[in-house]
């Protein structure tokens, strides 16, 4: 497979830090769909707004189905897609559409604790203020999504795979010389 252009990671890049949500997949565990495919919708932030670290961080229960899949298998997929912002509506851009650009990461959900959790929390914190006052008794935790393959689509002719030592070199922002 011929190197992905630096551009395309720098899209999925991009994708990853304005989205606030992910359509997370997981292998269910629960009757009567254990071992078939389970999504759901969780909010996530790979950074404050402006400093993105590519890294998607959640905040978890383990009363939250999806989690409970994950204590039994972390492997996951994460979706994002530019339909969640202003910006396919303004171009007319169907969500299906691939010119409404989205990002699929693969592998698996890890619970962070120390430097990490407080990086989680600001990141969290900082786009989702109402989790701060989420019930205490629900026993939050922080995680982050431990990426293993990036795929990008983002035109016509289908996805195109990104390395994840790509995806973490380039920044989701240009510089401005």
């Amino acid at each position: 497979m011929s190197a992905v252009p630096r551009p395309v990671a720098r899209v999925a890049r991009f994708i990853a830090h304005q989205c606030d949500w992910a359509s997370v997949a997981t292998v269910s565990s629960r009757p009567p769909v254990v071992g078939q495919p389970f999504s759901n919708t969780l909010s996530v932030s790979d950074g404050p707004r402006g400093s993105g670290s590519g890294s998607p961080y959640l905040y978890l229960t383990r009363m939250e189905a999806s989690v409970q899949d994950l204590q039994v298998n972390p492997a996951a997929s994460l979706s994002m897609t530019l339909a969640q912002t202003d910006y396919c509506r303004q171009q007319g851009f169907d969500p299906q559409s691939p010119l409404c650009a989205r990002l699929i990461l693969s592998g698996s959900v890890l619970q962070v604790n120390g430097t990490e959790a407080e990086f989680a929390k600001k990141s969290l914190f900082s786009r989702h203020p109402e989790m701060i006052d989420w019930p205490t008794d629900h026993d939050w935790f922080f995680a982050k999504f431990n990426i293993t393959q990036v795929w990008v689509l983002d035109y016509f002719g289908g996805l195109k795979s990104v390395s994840p030592d790509e995806y973490f070199q380039v920044s989701p922002f240009r510089k401005h010389h």
